[in-house]
């Protein structure tokens, strides 16, 4: 018995039938789809890790470029600005402060202030050897004039890292005598009183050019702690530190080269 042709059309389906389904092999790719996207991800945040410090030096170093010329507000006026609470800022040159009070300051926080470069490396080498260290004083008022300036208050090791280099790169871009100006301006001599024209004539009623050196030297005893000592009405510590701040002003006398244009 003759077995009938197979059509064209029969052979044609058969052969469909015998290709395996495509659908798991879909599915396969499309699981593994996600993967160059994860790794593009990972590649997009290490870049940005990368970068981000990058970015903020930059613009650490364009507002120091700015400063050299723009007297800045301080982290402190800032922050009593964003929460609606009042500033006094006289803001003057150093030579309408009168010498007294540099000399003060620099008895009191920096004799060393003309001969470093931002960073007392001898003071923080005999801090750190120091088993005591943590309750000496290292810090420069270059390193205190970028703490007012750029970071936040209170103390951690953090920010005393970040006071170092930046303390450099500022003695590098203002130099002495701007950095001193800079200081005058944005320390704080009271609760929201910044500067030492404020000060000044908030305390003793008169402009910081005219200050003498008692006034001078009981400003500079208060700076530690501003708000719970005052310039104004001094207890007998204040007037004790300001006494032996007195004591040393001429000690500085020649070690004020740097501050001279």
């Amino acid at each position: 018995m003759a077995v009938p042709e197979e059509s064209e059309a029969e052979r044609h389906g058969r052969d469909l039938r015998r290709i395996p389904a495509s659908r798991p092999l879909a599915r396969a790719s499309a699981t593994r789809m996600p993967a160059p996207r994860r790794r593009t991800g990972l590649r997009r945040a290490a870049a940005l890790i990368t970068l981000a410090p990058i970015a903020i030096l930059a613009f650490t170093l364009t507002l120091a470029l700015v400063y050299s010329v723009v007297t800045p507000p301080s982290t402190l006026m800032l922050g009593r600005w964003l929460t609606l609470q009042g500033a006094q800022r006289d803001s003057v040159p150093l030579e309408a402060i009168a010498p007294a009070l540099v000399q003060a300051v620099l008895a009191s926080e920096d004799q060393r202030f003309c001969l470093h470069n931002g960073v007392d490396w001898r003071a923080l080498r005999e801090v750190v050897d120091d088993e005591e260290g943590p309750s000496r004083g290292a810090s420069t008022i270059t390193m205190q004039t970028v703490k007012n300036v750029f970071l936040w208050p209170g103390r951690s090791y953090i920010r005393k890292g970040l006071e170092i280099p930046l303390a450099v790169m500022a003695d590098a871009v203002w130099g002495k005598r701007r950095t001193m100006e800079i200081y005058l301006n944005v320390a704080e001599w009271g609760e929201g009183i910044f500067g030492a024209e404020a000060a000044a004539r908030h305390w003793f009623r008169k402009s910081a050019r005219d200050l003498t050196r008692n006034e001078a030297a009981l400003l500079a005893a208060v700076l530690p702690n501003p708000i719970l000592r005052s310039a104004g009405k001094p207890s007998r510590v204040v007037r004790s530190l300001a006494g032996r701040i007195q004591s040393r002003m001429g000690q500085v006398d020649g070690l004020m080269g740097c501050l001279k244009r």
